[in-house]
């Protein structure tokens, strides 16, 4: 590789004077060639005079001498230190050479990446492979947490807590029914899930994606057993005392390694996207590599499908990645096709689909939306179109999750439709006379204040008011407001505030000051731009509001930033748009006038390399993350109900033991982690009382209403506190401040259950007590 670079050097055309890099590069690639190191310009030239020099007297030397000059007097110990210096260079140079070349190429790499436009199948093949790359690195990650490849189906089954396994478990009734369509009407008619009542669980907790992959599975699995192909295999592990031999299987054939396998290729895709939108939205590709850089280095701020695949974002959040890039392409493009707004209106069905917040996230990006409306920075037709394509969304999502009344009643649809209402009443509100800023105002104000009461009558008209959904979660967080139902949700970690580190670990890998700057320099110009269009005519006012999609992209950052604030789990919307941002610090848009002035690759350049010291790091200390999957007291509880119980007996406990009891036994059960329903909040509520202050009797009376035969007791919800007024008892106290005085009534159950109880199984987690 130096040869060649070596003689394009020599190949060039003569410089009178080389610049100091050309130079540096013609010392060091010859070190390879040649016996010794080459001699700077001023040695040469000593070299050649005293070649040339003559003897004293004029008489030749005998053979091997050499000529000595008399007017040059020979200091040794200067020569020495020159040999000594050259010896030094000669071994730096080699040591480094490659690593200075390395980086040469990459900046000529950066520059040519910069120049030459990409062909269609070149960035398919570069979002491939990332995604890829994203897909190995998701499988690594969630194999070396829990060693998932050597885990019994039981184990598999536990690793999958909370609403995780109550997701799975619908899968597992599709695979093992005796046909698809038989598995179907089971979830379609579940009896397990709320008992005694018949629910519709493809309707309540968005099983789509559930449906699709079983679907995909027994086909795959079907035509593999036709040809005589095998789907798995299988061995016996031996595990350390007390626990025993169990089997585990590998391959499509397993239906945990088939499910999650799903899953992550599904955001191994998502990376090959991210590329594409970066790439789109900042002019270069070298943006969509940024984006995928910046996702890596912050990946365990963006996601974590990697520890908890089966939940509903998982499945739906790349289709808001896809959404928001159809959409990008839409701002942009002054004449959009119609295949353009029909890729939108399938995107956010499929966004919407697997998951019940979906509705609100796409109500901030309405709100993003119409003020750009309003100001100028989307034509009213154009706009128009994507009002119409989100409510055909919405309906057909009402349609597919057999009538739903939450998609009717959501402040997203209620947006639509003032959004729609406004857009048919605009000539008339123009007619008025009004300034331009008043006009503004009165169709800001006349939106927002028409969404929140068209949702507010809509919910009460439906009937659907007193379901939880996202909004009520914000609303209960800015107001401070604290009920029974709000604190089971605000307890949990994941929606807590925002942790006070996170935005440092943004800020050590450079991705926070990058989007800061960024948000700076549009903010700037849309102030600018708003300011000069209040007083021009409407064809510089054409001129003036451009490049809306980056608008967009700010004020959707403004959104996102705000949930996040308020919810830590909304992160994930957070950090990849985050991502997305960065990729414009490659934008001409933006940075133009910056790129007229310095080399391009340089700034990039010197940006990822800051980026990557600590992005390097993090992926570090995730790929050292080392366990596996162990929980014996939950082993054992599953196991004895499998074998001590009758197949109808229905249980009652906490919320994430229940979605495990269900799935790994099939036994009826009253309550699960599903929460937002009205009825199934009452529901839980009374078997919660266990851990309240309220006596045996009534809790008693109250299970028996809802037909529990066993209700498992897990001795740590009876202490365990996460932080100051999240205990079950503080929670109670809020709920219930006539007891507050009373004895808890899980402390009674420890020690006397009797005579309302009796204990049936125990180890150390979990007691079992039978309903008497």
């Amino acid at each position: 590789m130096v040869g060649p670079t070596r003689s394009k050097l020599k190949g060039t055309a003569p410089q009178p004077s080389p610049s100091p890099r050309a130079l540096q590069s013609r010392r060091r690639r010859r070190v390879p060639g040649a016996g010794g190191p080459e001699m700077e310009g001023e040695p040469q030239d000593e070299v050649g005079m005293s070649e040339q020099a003559f003897p004293v007297g004029g008489g030749s030397l005998p053979g091997g001498a050499r000529p000595c000059s008399p007017r040059r007097a020979r200091n040794l110990n200067a020569q020495k230190c020159r040999q000594m210096e050259m010896a030094t260079k000669t071994f730096f140079l080699r040591r480094f050479q490659f690593l200075s070349w390395y980086l040469e190429q990459l900046l000529d790499r950066v520059h040519l990446l910069r120049r030459r436009p990409f062909s269609g199948r070149a960035t398919i093949c570069v979002a491939a492979f990332l995604g890829l790359l994203h897909w190995i690195h998701l499988v690594t990650l969630f194999e070396n947490d829990r060693h998932f490849s050597h885990l019994s189906s039981l184990e598999r089954e536990m690793t999958f807590r909370t609403e995780m396994g109550l997701y799975y478990s619908y899968f597992k009734t599709i695979i093992e029914a005796p046909s698809f369509l038989e598995g179907l009407w089971m979830i379609m008619n579940d009896r397990l899930t709320e008992y005694p009542l018949v629910i519709n669980t493809v309707k309540r907790f968005h099983l789509y994606p559930e449906v699709i992959i079983a679907f995909w599975y027994r086909t795959v699995v079907g035509i593999m057993n036709l040809f005589g192909i095998e789907t798995k295999t299988c061995w016996n592990v031996t595990r350390v005392e007390p626990l025993n031999e169990v089997q585990s299987c590998e391959g499509l054939g397993d239906p945990a390694c088939f499910y999650v396998g799903v899953i992550f290729i599904l955001n191994g895709i998502m990376m090959g996207l991210f590329f594409v939108y970066g790439s789109y939205l900042s002019g270069n590709k070298l943006g969509g590599l940024i984006t995928v850089l910046c996702y890596f280095f912050n990946h365990g701020e963006a996601t974590r499908v990697m520890w908890t695949p089966p939940l509903r974002e998982s499945f739906s959040y790349p289709f808001l990645v896809l959404q928001m890039f159809v959409l990008t392409m839409i701002l942009r493009t002054s004449n959009s096709s119609r295949k353009h707004f029909v890729a939108l209106c399938l995107s956010n069905v499929a966004f919407m689909l697997p998951w019940q917040f979906a509705q609100f996230i796409l109500f901030t990006q309405i709100a993003s939306l119409f003020p750009m409306f309003v100001v100028g920075y989307i034509e009213p037709n154009k706009f128009r179109k994507i009002i119409y394509m989100n409510m055909m969304s919405v309906l057909l999502c009402f349609v597919l999750m057999f009538g739903n009344l939450m998609y009717l009643s959501s402040y997203y649809s209620s947006s639509l439709l003032m959004a729609w209402v406004i857009i048919l009443k605009r000539n008339k509100i123009q007619r008025l006379g009004v300034s331009e800023l008043n006009f503004w105002l009165i169709q800001g104000c006349g939106w927002f204040c028409g969404t929140i009461i068209l949702k507010f009558l809509t919910s009460k008209i439906l009937g659907v008011s007193d379901h939880i959904r996202l909004s009520d979660l914000i609303a209960a967080r800015i107001l401070r407001f604290t009920d029974f139902d709000t604190l089971i949700y605000t307890c949990a970690p994941e929606f807590d505030f925002m942790e006070k580190a996170t935005p440092m670990r943004y800020t050590k890998t450079l991705l926070l000051p990058v989007v800061m700057v960024i948000t700076y320099f549009i903010f700037k110009k849309t102030c600018r731009d708003t300011l000069c269009v209040l007083s021009t005519n409407t064809y510089l006012r054409k001129q003036l509001l451009e490049h809306g999609e980056l608008i967009f992209h700010t004020l959707q950052l403004l959104a996102f930033a705000a949930l996040a604030i308020l919810i830590m789990r909304l992160k994930l919307f957070l950090t990849p748009h985050m991502c997305v941002m960065a990729s414009l610090i490659c934008s001409r848009r933006v940075f133009g006038w910056l790129f007229c002035r310095v080399r391009f690759e340089n700034v990039i350049f010197g940006i990822l390399t800051v980026m990557s010291l600590q992005g390097c790091a993090n992926l570090h200390n995730q790929w050292s993350i080392i366990g596996e999957f162990n929980n014996l007291p939950q082993e054992e509880l599953i196991q004895w109900i499998q074998y001590n119980t009758r197949p109808d007996a229905v249980f009652a406990g906490a919320m994430p033991i229940m979605a495990s009891v269900k799935l790994s036994t099939l036994h009826p059960i009253v309550n699960h982690p599903h929460y937002e329903d009205a009825d199934l909040r009452a529901r839980t509520k009374i078997v919660y009382s266990i851990y309240s202050r309220k006596s045996a009797k009534e809790v008693r009376d109250k299970l028996l209403e809802l037909h529990v035969n066993f209700y498992i007791l897990e001795e740590a919800w009876c202490v365990v506190r996460t932080k100051p007024g999240c205990s079950m008892l503080e929670i109670w106290d809020v709920e219930d401040p006539s007891n507050a005085a009373s004895t808890p009534l899980c402390s009674i159950l420890l020690k006397n259950e009797r005579p309302y109880f009796s204990t049936v199984f125990q180890n150390s987690m979990y007691r079992v007590l039978k309903v008497n």
